[in-house]
């Protein structure tokens, strides 16, 4: 078994991102001295590793408790985060103790936001469980819930004390889990690093592939953008004129998460993501601003690993109010991030309506 790998993130507030096997471990570390309290906050669909790691904490001399919160993005309420308020609370809770938040992205956003929220903030510790967690969710300090008008309208920057990326929970995912994942992935390959598109290239199934060199390659080089990124810019504050800071991360994501609201988020946030790639790529494209090649490159890497490059949805009107609310507009103006090459992000703002459309209908079948 190889030894874990270690990827900093730097900034006000650096900590470690350990990727690797067994790393339980490592946890009590990165939750540090002075902490006496920790509340682990899972899905019930992980009720066995969440009571597991609650247990480990136990024996290690804390005072460890669970929390369990609903599946998927139905943990991402309003409600939610106050049924947790409250369990923190009750359990004496101070500023002194933490969260610990063992699941996918949706678990990781929530445990996040009531890590900043709850006494104005208390530490942090993630535990993803899935492979779009690993590369995005659990890492950069964003956390966030839902409401009725739009995805993650709601959250605070809010570093976690550390990562655990325990690679042996990816093999008891449902593959569907994983391609969607990988979407995040190749999003970091586009905007960043375009040595994950050749390596996806090459063999796809090996990307799908948890057990795999190529796989673990993958992963460590999609944290290590992120975290290149987001020391950098860890507010999503520096995106002016031709630079682009954090917000290169919401590549694909203005239409993705339209996609997501209206379909109920039925769909996975891979998926989604994956045609909002497709779509600002087209946009990009009709703009001038990028190659037919590069395009074309979109749909032959998300393809090969399973994602989808079109939407059959039909909804274009229900779509553009959906993202008239995206968190990258500003006033009345959508602003979109696009790629003029490989590994250059920029702002694509206030686009005409007319080329919104016609992108769309390069993508709709």
């Amino acid at each position: 078994m190889s030894e874990a790998s270690r990827i900093r993130v730097d900034g006000p507030a650096p900590y470690d991102v350990v990727v690797g096997h067994a790393l339980r471990g490592e946890l009590a570390g990165m939750l540090g001295d002075g902490v006496r309290r920790v509340a682990v906050i899972h899905p019930q669909a992980l009720s066995k590793s969440g009571l597991a790691t609650r247990d480990h904490l136990a024996d290690s001399g804390f005072e460890a408790h669970a929390v369990e919160v609903p599946d998927g993005e139905a943990a991402k309420t309003s409600e939610v985060a106050a049924y947790c308020w409250k369990a923190l609370g009750r359990a004496g809770f101070t500023r002194s103790d933490a969260v610990v938040g063992v699941g996918g992205g949706a678990t990781t956003d929530l445990a996040g936001f009531v890590a900043a929220s709850f006494l104005r903030g208390i530490k942090v510790v993630h535990l993803p469980t899935t492979l779009l967690g690993m590369v995005d969710a659990a890492v950069g300090g964003k956390t966030g819930i839902n409401t009725a008008e739009g995805k993650n309208l709601v959250g605070a920057f809010h570093e976690p004390a550390g990562v655990l990326c325990d690679l042996a929970t990816l093999e008891s995912l449902d593959r569907n889990e994983l391609v969607s994942g990988l979407a995040e992935v190749v999003k970091c390959g586009f905007i960043a690093d375009p040595g994950i598109l050749d390596l996806v290239e090459a063999s796809p199934s090996e990307a799908v592939d948890p057990a795999t060199p190529v796989s673990r390659e993958l992963i460590e080089r999609a944290i290590a953008v992120k975290a290149a990124v987001v020391a950098v810019d860890p507010k999503e504050s520096t995106s002016t004129g031709a630079v682009v800071g954090r917000e290169a991360l919401n590549y694909g994501h203005t239409l993705g998460h339209a996609i997501e609201r209206v379909e109920h988020y039925s769909l996975r946030h891979g998926e989604a993501v994956a045609v909002g790639m497709v779509y600002v790529a087209e946009l990009a494209r009709l703009t001038g601003r990028l190659d037919d090649d590069t395009v074309g490159r979109h749909r032959e890497v998300l393809s090969a690993v399973g994602l989808p490059t079109t939407y059959t949805g039909g909804r274009w009107t229900a779509l553009h109010d959906a993202m008239r609310v995206d968190k990258k507009a500003r006033g009345d103006l959508l602003r979109f991030v696009i790629i003029e090459r490989l590994g250059r992000p920029a702002i694509l703002e206030g686009p005409d309506p007319a080329l919104l459309a016609a992108a769309y209908a390069e993508i709709s079948r």
